[in-house]
């Protein structure tokens, strides 16, 4: 389940860009829960993880830092500056109200040896799922 979840919403390399690290974005609990379950069954030290709020500026920056600080368990030591989206007043977001807290990224430290084992369970995922066998 890890491997499916990173492959849809983690960073992967492009052939003009190789980056081989491991970096999760997504604005769901469950989702941050699960991913961060899945790094444990691994045996990813927690000190190895960066997070980084990414939200509009326009929202409550403070509260979602809060938010996402208390679900992880982690000191704000380990959170990087927080990405602010610029308000474009031409968009009609829906994602507003007290219920909106952006994204939280999750980085792993040293992580370009996970990456690429990522990436081998992935491609032997579609393998044997395309296998005519």
């Amino acid at each position: 389940m890890g491997v499916g979840l990173y492959w849809a919403e983690g960073g992967k390399d492009k052939p003009y860009d190789c980056r081989e690290n491991v970096a999760f974005v997504n604005s769901d609990p469950g989702m941050i829960k699960v991913f961060l379950a899945w790094l444990d069954l691994l045996q990813v030290e927690r000190e190895r993880l960066r997070f980084t709020v990414m939200i509009h500026e326009n929202a409550d920056v403070g509260g979602a830092e809060r938010y996402w600080a208390d679900l992880v368990g982690a000191d704000a030591s380990r959170f990087n500056k927080t990405t602010l989206k610029k308000h474009n007043p031409k968009t009609v977001r829906k994602n507003t109200g007290d219920g909106y807290r952006g994204c939280l990224v999750i980085k792993v430290l040293q992580g370009a040896d996970l990456y690429r084992r990522i990436e081998g369970w992935w491609c032997g995922i579609v393998g044997a799922a395309t296998s005519t066998d």
